[in-house]
């Protein structure tokens, strides 16, 4: 098996990280919504200052990629004046808080998140990974996301739970912050930093925090379509082209546009629409496939991976995963048929059967698109 590089952190406007394709930079716009004003301002700096493409990534950040170390500088100075990066550095690193992305202004997960957005100077130091889950709703629209220290809503109200256990314990309305913080710095205290992640965090937690209620049963996640908001549109393999948003927005119609851990964009007063190279139906059968950037925009990856992806898609039964490496990032959920690149071939995982070192000729032949 060839080897790879576990990296462990994650990038961030103010560390990022090295990429095929020059240095990748996150980016993790408040409360998971830009203005108008603030898209545009991104691809523009998105152009100018790297290759124009963004990847919307599961805890809905956008990355930009194809960064320089002499454009990063700059960048950084001219996200930090859109108001989409923090100016310290460490504060940045604590902004890792999600919500689900159609909330209400005044609702409980805007009320909460803003004032933990408002405290994290209170928080002690994390691993990079780590983060908050407010998912305040009528229902839990997070439950299959990744997110450390969660606020969810229980049978008869809001409950802290956290990751990887199944119940939560109840908190009193204006608190949740309190109770947030509070399980943080006992994570930190009790040999959390260790593990790495809460789910992995084996320690027994505080009688406070012990979980009594379960979440309240989860609401669909948003697909492409008709929203409230306005229309929601799917990215394939969560890639977008700094160009392609920038028509989204340019007639004025969207107003802000709010990410999601889906890999789908929910433009606000948006008309439901087809736009070129973006997802409208959630019927796409691009939407079934996770495929992570692959050759070249990946050092570690020695095959290509997203246009083998396309060409599968309309193929496959179930879910495909397609990943460069056997680290197989980018999998949102489980697949029923996986293809993972090795030494410059594939192999393939389906019916329980694996298949190794095929060519990509053998690959689509398997699925009857050569």
């Amino acid at each position: 098996m060839s080897e790879f590089l576990v990296k462990g952190w994650c990038p961030d406007a103010w560390r990022p990280m090295a990429a095929g394709d020059g240095l990748l930079l996150r980016v993790k716009p408040r409360l998971g919504r830009l203005t108008r004003t603030q898209l545009l301002g991104l691809c523009d700096a998105a152009r100018a200052f790297g290759n124009g493409l963004m990847d919307m990534t599961r805890r809905a950040n956008l990355q930009l990629r194809g960064v320089s170390q002499n454009s990063w500088p700059a960048l950084v100075d001219r996200l930090v004046e859109l108001g989409l990066v923090d100016g310290n550095a460490t504060a940045e690193t604590r902004c890792n808080v999600l919500v689900p992305p159609d909330w209400r202004a005044g609702d409980d997960t805007h009320r909460i998140a803003a004032e933990l957005l408002g405290r994290l100077e209170e928080l002690p130091n994390l691993p990079g990974k780590v983060g908050f889950a407010i998912d305040a709703g009528p229902a839990p629209a997070l439950l299959g996301v990744a997110g450390d220290f969660r606020i969810e809503r229980g049978k008869g109200g809001l409950i802290l739970r956290a990751d990887g256990r199944p119940l939560g314990a109840p908190v009193d309305v204006g608190r949740e912050v309190d109770a947030l913080i509070a399980l943080a710095r006992w994570f930190a205290e009790s040999g959390g930093l260790a593990a790495g992640r809460m789910a992995r965090h084996k320690a027994c937690l505080p009688d406070w925090a012990v979980g009594k209620l379960a979440p309240m049963p989860p609401v669909a996640a948003i697909a492409p379509g008709p929203h409230w908001l306005g229309a929601a549109f799917g990215l394939a393999f969560g890639r977008v082209e700094a160009e392609t948003l920038t028509r989204l927005v340019e007639d004025g119609a969207v107003s802000a546009v709010r990410l999601t851990p889906w890999r789908v964009l929910l433009a606000e007063g948006a008309p439901v629409e087809s736009i070129p190279d973006l997802l409208s139906e959630p019927s796409d059968p691009l939407l079934g496939v996770d495929a992570c950037p692959g050759a070249p925009y990946c050092p570690q990856a020695t095959v290509e991976v997203r246009e083998l992806a396309r060409r599968l898609a309309p193929h496959a039964r179930g879910r495909l995963h397609v990943s460069g490496c056997a680290k197989h990032c980018a999998a949102t959920r489980p697949a029923a048929c996986t293809i993972t690149g090795r030494d410059g071939r594939y192999d393939l995982l389906r019916d329980g059967c694996t298949r190794p070192a095929l060519s990509r000729l053998e690959i689509l032949a398997s699925f009857g698109a050569a």
